[in-house]
């Protein structure tokens, strides 16, 4: 499979064989599959990605002790897909590895590269895969959505940005504090 360098994803049509092969080799396990096409993220996040993801692990982790909280778990969803989310909430562990019950919540962190597949596409994808919360984390725009699944669309939960920095956010039955600034400090 050969990545385009300038182009922030990719996407190569691929068997379903091939994408599991693919799985064996640690530079291309990050690879997503969608309807026959595997779709790569060429591009590193940035620090500040990382920070993000782990600020929000942390928050999640700390309120939510009874569930699971993950990063990049292959996630499967209907209409023939398998995402990897940078964050995943689920109430049981799967026995294989691959998450197929719909999570509690998926938060992505969005990055210049992958904002418009996690915005767009993703977004639906989660909607009609059952996902029980849908949480938007923007480092550029300094903005978390916290999304709720209505039956296939999405409505909002809490909005925060750096007017309105703190709030919370029912998860499970347990409420969640949220506050921008620890999230994504200045």
């Amino acid at each position: 499979m050969s990545a385009q360098p300038d182009e922030p994803v990719s996407r190569v049509r691929m068997s379903w064989q091939d994408y599991l092969d693919l799985h064996e080799q640690p530079e291309k396990s990050r690879a997503e599959w969608v309807a026959g096409e595997v779709v790569v993220v060429n591009a590193p996040p940035l620090f500040g990605h990382g920070v993000a993801t782990v600020r929000l692990i942390v928050c999640l982790t700390s309120h939510l002790p009874d569930l699971h909280v993950v990063t990049e778990v292959f996630l499967r969803l209907p209409r023939d897909r398998v995402r990897l989310s940078d964050v995943m909430v689920t109430r049981t562990r799967p026995p294989d590895g691959w998450v197929t019950e719909p999570p509690v919540l998926v938060a992505e962190v969005l990055s210049r590269a992958t904002r418009s597949e996690d915005t767009l596409r993703k977004s639906t994808e989660y909607a009609e895969g059952g996902v029980g919360q849908y949480w938007i984390l923007d480092p550029e725009l300094r903005t978390l959505d916290a999304l709720g699944n209505d039956g296939g669309g999405w409505q909002v939960l809490a909005h925060l940005d750096d007017d309105r920095p703190t709030g919370e956010v029912e998860v499970d039955g347990v409420r969640v504090p949220l506050d921008l600034e620890q999230l994504l400090p200045p």
